[in-house]
């Protein structure tokens, strides 16, 4: 993992348990980002719009008295596959273990947290909460403070959860957790659920619809960009050998094909929930005592009751 020393602006690079703490940047690409190659010339590099958003991030640490960030543009070499495809995989915990987030929005004015919460803010207008990889970035940080475009803090993540949650159907519960288990990041949330967030949320990328989220469902998978849809009935392969979670199938399938293609057919399965209630079991085999199911060569084989 690179980190970005806030003292001297140079890269440097550790491993597992000798991480330092750091913070992370969190924000919407746009033209004229910094990549790793260039961050070795910044000097050169300083007009162009992602430097600044950099520079803001260190500077924002270094009043937090932490000594190095991370962020996505110059810390990853995307010019090798085998390291960008460990970094997505790693992408969730990375922003779980950070100290805090900054959530840089650069579409918003400087506001209050009253004035966010107000129907048709440019807040709730942000694009950040249209794309989808900003979406693991919201829910593993256990703290996240907003920026408006012009680097002043908004409110953090805990001011504004009521209000984030009516924006992304995230519930206000899940934003408030300070730290998730290490064995389930998301416990208690049902499939159908965690895809229903991403189900408004968009990518460039065709298979970045997939790859954003496997942190969410702490699984992991090879990237195969080119694959198209097939990305995604792929994650969804992953997610039926590790959950035995029926709510997968709450979908509005609208297509031949017996698996979602996308997380929109997710869109109105916010309240599907894990049935673990008294009730539900005395009608329903409850999910620890289900019957594994699992995709083959012939389609889905699966076990429910009548």
């Amino acid at each position: 993992m690179r980190l970005i020393n806030t003292q001297t602006l140079d890269l440097e690079e550790f491993f597992d348990i000798y991480v330092p703490e750091y913070a992370i940047l969190s924000h919407t690409w746009a033209d004229g980002e910094i990549s790793l190659q260039e961050w070795a010339d910044r000097k050169n590099r300083r007009f162009k719009p992602g430097y600044q958003k950099i520079m803001w991030t260190c500077e924002e640490a270094i009043r937090d008295n932490l000594q190095y960030v991370w962020v996505d543009t110059n810390c990853i070499d995307k010019t090798s596959s085998a390291e960008l495809s460990e970094a997505i995989n790693s992408m969730f915990k990375w922003y779980r273990r950070a100290r805090i987030c900054y959530a840089y929005l650069e579409d918003v004015p400087h506001m209050s947290v009253a004035e966010c919460e107000d129907q048709g803010s440019a807040f709730r207008a942000a694009k950040w909460f249209t794309r989808g990889w900003t979406l693991q970035e919201l829910i593993a940080p256990p703290e996240v403070k907003f920026f408006s475009q012009d680097w002043r803090p908004i409110g953090t993540k805990a001011d504004l959860a009521l209000c984030i949650s009516e924006i992304t159907g995230i519930a206000w519960t899940c934003l408030l957790k300070p730290k998730f288990s290490k064995s389930n990041p998301l416990r208690g949330y049902s499939v159908a659920q965690r895809l229903s967030w991403a189900s408004r949320r968009s990518t460039t990328r065709i298979e970045d619809q997939a790859y954003s989220l496997i942190g969410l469902f702490d699984i992991t998978m090879p990237l195969l960009y080119g694959e198209g849809h097939e990305a995604f009935t792929r994650f969804l392969g992953e997610i039926i050998g590790k959950y035995p979670d029926h709510s997968f199938f709450a979908s509005q399938l609208r297509y031949v094909d017996f698996l979602p293609r996308s997380p929109k057919e997710f869109c109105d399965s916010r309240n599907v929930v894990i049935g673990n209630s008294p009730q539900l079991q005395k009608h329903y085999t409850p999910v620890s005592h289900s019957y594994p199911f699992q995709l083959t060569n012939t389609g889905l084989q699966i076990t429910l009751p009548i």
